[in-house]
C-alpha cells in the first residue's frame, strides 16, 4: 500500500512538471505613450495673482493624464487628446519663480493568466511656466 502511494504521488509530481508547472513568467510592461506639451496658456502670471485654469496644449494626453504643477499632480479636466485644463490656487502664484509643468499618462496593468504586459506611465518633458 505504501509503495502504491509513492508511485502516485511521483505520477502526479512528473504530470505536473511536464505541463509547465508553475514557470511561467509574466511579460514586462512596455514604454507607455508619451505626451509632449507644446503651450501653456497663460505661459505667465504676476506674483499675487489671483486663482486661474491653466490650459495645456500638446499631443498624446490620454483620457486620465494628470497635470503635474511643480511635481505635483493636479485635479484635471480632460478636454481632448491635445489639450487639458487645471485649476491653479492664488498661493501657488504668491511669490516669484519659474515652476515646471508637465503631463503624465498613467499606465496599465497587465491582463491575460500571468498579468502579462500592460505599459508604464510616462511624462512629458517639463515647460516652465513663469510667476513675475
Amino acid at each position: 500500500m505504501k509503495i502504491t502511494k509513492i508511485v502516485i504521488l511521483a505520477a502526479l509530481l512528473a504530470i505536473g512538471m511536464a505541463c509547465g508547472g508553475y514557470s511561467s513568467k509574466a511579460t514586462p510592461a512596455v514604454a507607455g505613450t508619451m505626451p509632449a506639451i507644446a503651450e501653456l496658456a497663460p505661459g505667465s502670471m504676476n506674483a499675487g495673482s489671483p486663482a486661474f485654469v491653466l490650459t495645456v496644449n500638446g499631443t498624446n494626453f490620454s483620457s486620465n493624464a494628470s497635470i503635474n504643477w511643480n511635481g505635483a499632480a493636479q485635479t484635471t479636466t480632460y478636454v481632448s487628446g491635445n489639450q487639458m485644463m487645471t485649476k491653479i490656487p492664488a498661493s501657488a502664484v504668491a511669490a516669484a519663480g519659474t515652476v515646471p509643468v508637465t503631463v503624465t499618462n498613467p499606465g496599465t496593468t497587465g491582463t491575460g493568466m500571468y498579468g502579462s504586459g500592460g505599459t508604464l506611465a510616462e511624462t512629458s518633458a517639463p515647460m516652465n511656466f513663469t510667476i513675475k
